[in-house]
Parts: structure tokens; C-alpha cells; sequence
């Protein structure tokens, strides 16, 4: 049994935001990085109350050799940030300013219920963020801002210190409700894509 199935089968998902099947795949990718040695910690833009985090914490707690990794999350903890142009979609009314607001207490709490190691936690809008906000290497990023703007500051920051041999996942990649992380991504690499590997609503990318 893969690692990921057996976390899965033991463990609950605390939300609905993420389902198993995303989380699989998710887990799997961070276990091949690891794998392959790909050195830096490990990033998650938006990660709400925690669903996807709890999981990668637990991958890092059983894999050989991540003792000096860190986990760093990211979220407004205000909820979903206003859309732009480039988020307008017919299928998309119902992900408005304000929704999906957690409190960073709440995410710890989860943390302390399952208890993990608590993340280094990091509060802002992915606007706002700096370079001095992440990690100098990066192994592997799990992206999940559902807007255009928050895709694209979230690769901003991450792909020039994604080391090589690194992961990038993204979420609702070609999602008919969500069509700014496509174009965010698109935009980001204008039109020259890394490998990319689209998958039940999940792009993944690897840099060489």
C-alpha cells in the first residue's frame, strides 16, 4: 500500500474543500520529491484550515531525511480575495470576496488535535508577500488560490527558488468555475509551459 492510501484510510480529511482523490495525488508527488532528494522545504499557498496541510505534515513525519525540512502555509485567513476580469465565469458565482475565512487559531487547533508539528504559519494576501516571506529553496509547492492574482503572485515567489528537480501542483487547473488559475499559470510562463501533467483538476509541473 502506497503511502498516501494508508494516511488516507487513517485519517480524516477536515473539510470538504480538497477531496481524497486530489489529496492522493498530491501526496504522491511530494513522496516522489522526496524521493529524488530535491533539496528545500516544502510551500502551500492557501491552505485554509488545514485539509491538504495535515496530510504533507504526516508525509514529511514518515519519509527518511526530511528532519530539516519545514513546512511554510500560506493563507489570507480572511477569506477568498475580490475576483478580477480574468476570474469571470458564468459557472463561478457562487466563490465571492470573504468566503472560506479560517483563523489561524483554527488552523493550529487542527495541528494540536492531530498532533502534528505545527507549520510555519504566514498570514497576508499573496500580493503582499515578499521574497523574504519564503523559504530560499523550495522542493515542493502545493497552490491552491483559486483567483488569477493569487495563482500568480504564488508563482512569482515560488518557481525562481524551486530547486531542480522540483514540484509544483496546482489546483483547480482548467476548471470551468475558476478559469484564472489556467490563465494565471499561462500568463506566468507566457506561453511556454514546463512539462506540465493535467490531471483530475490538478496541473503538475517539475522543473529540470
Amino acid at each position: 500500500m502506497q503511502l498516501s492510501e494508508e494516511l488516507l484510510a487513517h485519517y480524516p480529511i477536515v473539510s470538504d474543500q480538497v477531496d481524497a482523490g486530489d489529496i492522493r495525488l498530491i501526496l504522491d508527488e511530494l513522496s516522489a520529491t522526496l524521493a529524488r532528494q530535491v533539496p528545500g522545504d516544502i510551500v502551500e499557498f492557501g491552505c485554509y484550515i488545514g485539509t491538504t496541510s495535515l496530510f504533507i505534515r504526516r508525509v514529511l513525519d514518515r519519509s527518511p531525511g526530511t528532519a530539516d525540512r519545514m513546512l511554510h502555509v500560506y493563507d489570507s485567513f480572511a477569506g477568498l480575495p475580490p475576483k478580477t476580469i480574468a476570474d469571470a465565469s458564468i459557472a463561478g458565482t457562487a466563490f465571492k470576496a470573504g468566503e472560506l475565512a479560517v483563523s489561524k487559531k483554527q488552523l493550529r487547533r487542527e495541528f494540536q488535535r492531530a498532533g502534528l508539528h505545527a507549520p510555519v504559519v504566514h498570514k497576508g494576501w499573496f500580493d503582499e508577500l515578499t521574497a523574504r516571506d519564503v523559504p530560499p529553496t523550495i522542493a515542493f509547492a502545493f497552490l491552491d488560490g483559486d483567483f488569477y492574482e493569487s495563482i500568480l503572485s504564488s508563482l512569482q515567489l515560488v518557481w525562481p527558488r524551486l530547486a531542480g528537480g522540483g514540484t509544483i501542483v496546482v489546483d483547480d487547473y482548467a476548471r470551468e468555475a475558476l478559469p484564472g488559475v489556467e490563465r494565471a499559470v499561462r500568463d506566468f510562463f507566457h506561453g511556454r509551459l514546463p512539462e506540465l501533467r493535467q490531471t483530475h483538476g490538478l496541473a503538475i509541473m517539475h522543473k529540470e
